[in-house]
């Protein structure tokens, strides 16, 4: 079957192109012990930009995209983000990206396999139509369709599960490493038992709680995080000015502090989140994709003794000195990844929040005409909308609701 789409392929000068491709369906596991199952079609209806395209279409430039794309093919159909119609169960439902020969896709060992729609080995959803295991197909909350047409408020909000589930994902990751990290003293200054410390010391440790960065995956973290530990202090750090419509977003969401990183040095910066914090942070979190996170938590000494540093960024190289690390008893971790529980779990907080508000949309159109133009001066460029998507086919969406 041939559709048309976006395409990821290995070329320095269009390494994305707008264009006809054959659709593939080889048969696909959710989950190891499972049966393999040939995909079902589905319309993909609204799909948002993920800065995981920008840097496969960059991989693409630099001729790196070959282990990414399915096997027997030359090109990936990109796109893990958004709403697809199921004509054949007459539904709408949300992709669950990541499957394969694995007891749990998004932590797999090296006897496990993989895939992700749209970013590794399988084609995703910036299409007119794709193949999808009908295991991966998660419901939507009832009352956001009617009459075959979803509303564009809820639909906005869906081009967010996959970043919202990873970020369950963090926090749960957070609580449970920070508290094993901290329990003992804990105990020792609370004088109770380990049992009790393990709780008390889930809350310690977000005590003074820096997100160093602020797209949508470093507001996600602070949102969750504000719920499920609503006395932690939280300081969000960034280029953006304090007047920002991002910021203001994201600071009525969290009732975080901030701090606009405009400082001439790291230590500066340093200095400054100490002083907003009123002391060392107890946890550092990096989502900015940039080295400063590392220089000014250990370097420059934001990050304070048993500290935990969460590495969220894809791109940035990690280095401190070991004599103060030793001595200073940090936990440095990072893991990309959800479970399918997140992923459901995503839906449902999404479906409830005001996330509809910080989704820009571009038209097909435009997008269509020159996808690589449109990613850099319209999607990832200086003062895009903290998120962007593309309403694929706009006979499932009512704009009225």
């Amino acid at each position: 079957m041939k559709a048309f789409g976006t395409y990821f392929q290995n070329d320095p000068v269009r390494p994305l192109k707008y264009g006809e491709v054959e659709l593939i369906n080889p048969p696909r596991q959710r989950l190891r012990g499972e049966e393999r199952k040939e995909g079902i079609l589905a319309h993909p209806v609204i799909v948002g930009f993920c800065g995981t395209d920008h840097e496969l279409m960059e991989m693409g430039r630099r001729g790196q995209l070959t282990p990414k794309f399915p096997a027997g093919q030359n090109r990936l159909i990109n796109g893990h983000e958004g709403v697809v119609w199921v004509p054949s169960q007459n539904r709408f439902a949300i992709v669950l990206i990541r499957g394969g020969d694995s007891v749990d896709p998004t932590r797999f060992t090296e006897d496990e396999t993989y895939f992700e729609y749209g970013c590794d080995q399988a084609d995703g959803l910036f299409c007119d139509s794709m193949y999808v295991n009908p295991d991966m197909l998660l419901p939507i909350p009832e009352g956001y369709a009617r009459e075959g047409r979803l509303a564009l408020s809820f639909a906005k909000k869906m081009v967010f599960p996959d970043p919202y589930a990873c970020m369950l994902f963090q926090l749960e990751r957070m609580e449970d490493l920070g508290s094993a990290h901290w329990f003992r003293q804990t105990a020792r200054r609370r004088h109770c038992g380990l049992e009790t410390a393990r709780k008390y010391a889930a809350d310690e440790i977000f005590e003074r709680t820096v997100i160093f960065g602020l797209g949508t995956t470093g507001m996600f973290i602070g949102d969750l995080l504000h719920k499920a530990h609503p006395e932690a202090k939280l300081l969000f750090v960034d280029l953006s000015p304090l007047d920002s419509p991002k910021v203001r977003f994201a600071l009525e969401q969290t009732k975080a502090d901030y701090v606009q990183n405009a400082f001439a040095s790291p230590a500066a910066c340093a200095g400054a989140i100490c002083e907003a914090l009123g002391g060392k942070a107890t946890c550092f979190i990096g989502v900015s994709g940039t080295n400063l996170e590392h220089e000014i938590a250990f370097r420059c000494g934001a990050l304070g003794c048993n500290g935990i540093y969460n590495s969220f960024s894809l791109g940035p190289r990690i280095s401190f000195d070991t004599m103060p690390f030793g001595f200073h008893n940090h936990l440095i971790f990072g893991s990309i990844n959800f479970r399918q529980d997140h992923m459901e779990k995503a839906i449902e907080l999404l479906s409830r929040s005001r996330y509809d508000k910080i989704v820009g949309l571009i038209d097909k159109e435009e997008f269509i005409l020159d996808p690589m133009a449109a990613y850099e001066n319209k999607i990832y460029c200086k003062g895009a909308p903290a998120k962007t998507a593309v309403i694929w086919n706009e006979r499932y969406i009512d704009t009225t609701r």
